[in-house]
């Protein structure tokens, strides 16, 4: 059997070129194809190994390949550089060569139907803009933990690229999701479609006609345009940090012992304490111990020194003390005071 010629042809491109002299030795040859250099070592290279590992093909079968790039030109449409196209393909995509025109479309009928099943699994949950999102995401109204966005660039590679480097900045609980991604300008389809979705559409040396601008505009969709791929990324990956649940870090404060419960009208249970340890601060956090088991945790409603609201009591002090919707409290409990810090987490 002979050797698998994309192999060849792989290890080939992935290692200098070894040239082999008059005298037997081997040099390596750089390659490079902006400057030329090396191509013709890496062809006779190439023609060298297909003839000693006998690689053959038949030139008169259908032909078959991979589609490197596309792109929409302003006079022609999409070109490739293979057959006649109706729309952009995607780079890595395959092509072949079909009998008649019937197979060719049951063939596109099929990827087209897999495609739409695909792109149809994403949900939509996010806000049309970035900012919104971001404010949303303060005031603890987005409960997602997927960026639904809408992709368009000059070329299929850019689009492919874009797409890939927001897979990899998905972690186990936040992800962008691209729920559309083609080639060309910004049209009224991709505003409507982002509306739909509630997805913000990022352009990538591109922009949108006239028509597209104002639906966007009335929408209220968010278009933003970037030069730099990484620009764009470095946006994505600051609201997927903002969509992280921060990280809750707690500090014990002090502790206090209660004395003596007092009922008072329109209030409730108040308990009246000694600081024994530390100092307790108004509004924070409390667990209620009883023979040293947690019977409740929750948040100080009052913190008084005689008839007066004060925000802290030290160690030694007296005071009275009341908690959020609880009062089961009695004489001998202890009361200890946290408080809870929440520091933001980025993807880094």
């Amino acid at each position: 059997e002979t050797a698998d010629p994309d192999k060849v042809l792989t290890d080939l491109l992935q290692h200098d070129v070894q040239v082999e002299s008059m005298g037997g030795e081997t040099q390596a040859v750089a390659v490079s194809a902006k400057t030329g250099a090396g191509l013709d070592e890496l062809t006779d290279a190439i023609s060298l190994q297909a003839e000693l590992l006998e690689l053959k093909a038949n030139p008169d079968r259908d032909a078959d390949g991979i589609v490197v790039e596309s792109q929409l030109d302003k006079g022609r449409g999409p070109v490739a550089t293979v057959l006649g196209l109706d729309g952009a393909p995607d780079p890595g995509e395959s092509f072949v060569v079909v009998d008649t025109e019937a197979r060719a479309r049951e063939i596109t009928d099929y990827r087209i139907r897999t495609k739409r099943q695909v792109s149809g699994k994403a949900g939509a949950a996010a806000r049309a803009s970035l900012d919104q999102l971001m404010n949303r995401l303060k005031e603890g109204a987005v409960e997602t933990s997927e960026l639904p966005v809408v992709v368009k660039g000059d070329v299929q590679g850019s689009v492919e690229a874009i797409s890939q480097s927001l897979d990899k900045l998905s972690t186990e609980e936040v992800r962008a999701h691209v729920i559309h991604g083609a080639v060309g300008g910004i049209s009224e389809s991709d505003v409507l479609l982002a509306k739909s979705s509630e997805a913000p559409i990022f352009a990538f040396n591109v922009r949108a006609n006239k028509q597209a601008r104002d639906l966007a505009e009335k929408e209220g969709v968010e278009i933003r345009y970037y030069s730099v791929i990484y620009d764009l990324i470095d946006d994505v990956k600051a609201t997927l940090s903002g969509m992280l649940a921060p990280e809750k870090r707690e500090t014990f404060i002090g502790y206090a012992e209660i004395l003596e419960v007092f009922n008072i009208t329109k209030v409730g249970k108040v308990a009246g304490c000694k600081i024994s340890e530390g100092k307790v601060l108004r509004g924070c956090g409390v667990r209620l111990l009883r023979d040293d088991v947690v019977i409740h945790e929750g948040k100080l409603k009052t913190l008084k020194r005689f008839k007066d609201e004060v925000n802290e009591v030290s160690s030694g002090m007296e005071c009275g003390m009341a908690f959020e919707r609880y009062d089961d409290i009695r004489v001998g409990d202890k009361i200890e005071c946290f408080q809870v810090e929440e520091i933001a987490r980025t993807l880094d």
